[in-house]
């Protein structure tokens, strides 16, 4: 059946009473991908953290600007010319088994978060003591001035550090927590939970949402206004443009970019752009095990890929992609033209054979990942498969659903033992802004993200962007990244696009950003 029929005869369709009069409270909402972790320190992947934040809590948020305020937190104290923080709670916050917020809980959630974050490990490398002096007070004695601090407890980009019980934090922060207990605006209803299919949550009347201030991004009160909201899995976009026309869903966090066109022409239904940072689309190389643990075949990768041919795999719409894309988001204060003619001077392809040839390569078999559910990660894997092989390599294209992506990007083993060679993915233009919490730019060999690249020359120029003491030392330090980068070559950039998200007209409230699910309301 063709989409445009399906869609078409959706809008026919009508709810039920009682299901009209439930939907008045109920939200419900088509997420990107299935959930298929809970744990908000265990998993990077973005449908984790939208789940996380609301069922969790942050100390901080951080607002469009990307300027942190207190959210959790009351308010903290400087002293010690930058060397000791006092972090004071908010009185009154409740876990959602109703039990108190206290400092201990928060230390150790911190000191979980920071052993998975690298923003968090920078931190707690500077920290000599993180404690609890009392139940509200959570006390930094810093080796040095850290004048991030906030921004690091506030930060949006994955991992976000999320605050949980002191029992859930403690335990090992590479295994998930055995229940998800927040202090967030909304319960995880774990007993309704259907893996693949659906999750549901339901308002904490305990929740009580900071004064003052105007919901923006994740800073400002979050004010909770539906009793419940369902996440149903609905792989088919066909299908879920279908529920959405019919008012079955409400909200469909990422319709596919063919389907726009007529999801716009409907009078019911709001298309907007509301994440501003856009969507990263790049392909990451296992640094671990050959043939990417050459530097020289990566950069022979680097030169053969074609950012426009990539892009117009993605989507035909060009008012949805921004190209070129280097390491850093265009338009953000550290973006630059640093390094860039490795992508944007004319594309050589006879030229990046040679590279490949003269780099040592030796035929190894070479698994490419690229998940299914995933419509511009699948395009953008395709046009990765068809230049690898051109190029000359041996590629094996190993295409699944996203969570097995995830879990077999886990492995360190050759791929002899089912290990993987480079894959695709997908980053937020959020977490690309800057070297403190860009995921792919560490240097650290297994203690990055998977990937594992070891550059001590990244890593020194990360250390001293924390030290920077203004705006454009910062500047230069970032344009130094972005060319250590070209050479080193932990990642490789292959576009930037808007990924618009569709809602029902009678949503309103719905803020700029990653989906999330306070402010929103029901209007009509």
């Amino acid at each position: 059946m063709k989409r445009r029929s399906v869609l078409a005869g959706a809008a026919a369709l009508a709810l039920p009473a009682v299901a009209r009069a439930q939907a008045r409270t109920t939200l419900r909402y088509i997420p990107p991908v299935d959930l298929g972790f809970l744990d908000p320190h265990f998993s990077s992947a973005w449908v984790v953290r939208n789940h996380a934040y609301m069922v969790f809590d942050t100390l901080y948020g951080q607002d469009r600007s990307f300027e942190s305020s207190p959210q959790m937190a009351e308010g903290h104290t400087i002293e010690d010319g930058g060397k000791d923080w006092r972090i004071r709670l908010r009185a009154g916050l409740l876990w959602h088994d109703n039990t108190p917020v206290l400092a201990r809980d928060c230390v150790a959630s911190i000191r979980r978060w920071a052993a998975r974050d690298s923003y968090g490990r920078t931190l707690i490398e500077a920290t000599d003591e993180l404690s609890a002096p009392d139940d509200r007070t959570i006390r930094f004695r810093l080796k040095r001035p850290f004048p991030s601090l906030a921004d690091a407890l506030g930060k949006v980009p994955t991992f976000t550090c999320m605050m949980m019980p002191e029992r859930l934090a403690q335990t090992d922060p590479f295994k998930q927590i055995p229940e998800v207990i927040g202090s967030g605006p909304y319960r995880f209803l774990a007993d309704e939970r259907v893996p693949g299919a659906r999750n549901a949550y339901a308002r904490f009347a305990g929740y009580t949402p900071r004064q003052g201030g105007t919901p923006d991004w994740t800073a400002g009160p979050k004010v909770a206004h539906f009793d419940r909201v369902e996440w149903t899995t609905i792989p088919d976009a066909a299908t879920a443009a279908a529920a959405l026309a019919s008012g079955q869903q409400d909200w469909w966090d990422s319709p596919a970019l063919d389907l726009l066109p007529m999801l716009r022409r409907r009078a019911d239904v709001v298309v907007r752009t509301t994440d501003h940072g856009g969507n990263m689309l790049l392909l990451r190389p296992n640094c671990l095990v050959p043939p990417f643990d050459n530097p020289a075949v990566r950069r022979a990768v680097l030169a053969a890929i074609d950012q426009t041919e990539f892009m117009q795999a993605v989507t035909s719409d060009a008012d949805l992609v921004n190209l070129p894309l280097g390491v850093f988001t265009p338009g953000t204060p550290m973006a630059s033209a640093a390094g860039m003619e490795v992508l944007t001077g004319k594309r050589d392809f006879a030229r990046a054979r040679t590279m490949l040839a003269e780099s040592g390569y030796k035929g190894e078999r070479t698994v490419l990942m690229a998940p299914l559910d995933y419509p511009a990660m699948k395009a953008a894997g395709d046009v990765a498969a068809d230049m690898l092989k051109k190029l000359g390599m041996n590629i094996d294209y190993a295409v699944t659903d996203w969570g097995t992506v995830l879990q077999r990007r886990a492995k360190t083993e050759p791929v002899e033992q089912g290990g993987w060679s480079i894959y695709v993915n997908m980053q937020d233009g959020i977490g690309w802004t800057n070297p403190a919490v860009h995921p792919s730019v560490r240097g650290n060999g297994r203690g990055a993200a998977p990937g594992w690249p070891t550059s001590e020359t990244l890593e020194a120029l990360r250390l001293a962007y924390f030290d920077a003491p203004d705006a454009a030392t910062r500047k230069a330090i970032a344009m130094r990244v972005q060319e250590q980068a070209f050479v080193d070559v932990p990642f490789m950039p292959v576009g930037q696009f808007y990924q618009p998200t569709a809602y029902r007209k009678t949503l309103v409230g719905v803020l700029d950003g990653f989906p999330t699910f306070w402010n929103v309301k029901r209007d009509g």
